[in-house]
């Protein structure tokens, strides 16, 4: 059981580093902050072979050591919404066991609703800061909830393509990525 745990606990660490390294190499960036990247890729990832609780714990020390590495802080709040908690959101994806489940199209379907609900989990962290805390950045006339939305959905939305269509290629051409060997050991 040590074992088993700690093999957990460094895929984690892995999936943390490799999420970093991806989060630095961007399509495209959004001037107050949020980018175009395959930061997304590891973090579900992690949290589909693994469970909530690996993917969670691995996108809240993604979501620390991105903040680390030269976030945006404005209030202490925010820095909670942006980093860790909306990063940790993303491990919300091993909420969706693929396992025992026969089909490639099933299973693709079943991994792109488990991406789409960490992704709005992540959504709702980045729409409630960017209301609160980047409200002033909103064109005169336009309501600031609509400002958030389309502002934090202008490069979620593609990461969120970019990071299924990646997984999408592991599930089909390398399972084993997204399931441990000799069976599916979940934690959480």
């Amino acid at each position: 059981m040590a074992r088993q745990r700690l093999l957990v606990m460094l895929e984690m660490a892995m999936m943390a580093a490799l999420a970093v390294v991806f989060s630095e190499i961007k399509v495209f960036e959004m001037p107050q902050g949020g980018s175009v990247s395959l930061v997304m890729v590891p973090i579900a990832l992690i949290a589909v072979r693994r469970g909530i609780l690996p993917g969670v714990v691995t996108g809240l020390i993604v979501g620390l050591l991105q903040l680390l590495l030269g976030g945006t802080i404005v209030a202490p709040i925010q820095v909670l919404l942006d980093y860790p908690l909306a990063f940790a959101a993303l491990g919300l994806s091993g909420m969706i066991p693929l396992s025992g489940l026969q089909g490639t199209s099933r299973r693709i379907a079943v991994l792109w609703s488990a991406l789409f609900v960490g992704v709005i989990g992540r959504f709702v962290c980045h729409f409630i800061s960017g209301v609160v805390w980047f409200g002033q950045y909103a064109p005169e006339g336009m309501p600031v909830a609509l400002y958030s939305f389309v502002y934090n959905i202008t490069y979620l939305l593609p990461e969120m393509i970019i990071a299924g269509i990646v997984l999408t290629v592991v599930l089909t051409s390398a399972p084993h990525l997204l399931f441990s060997a000799g069976g599916r050991k979940r934690i959480a």
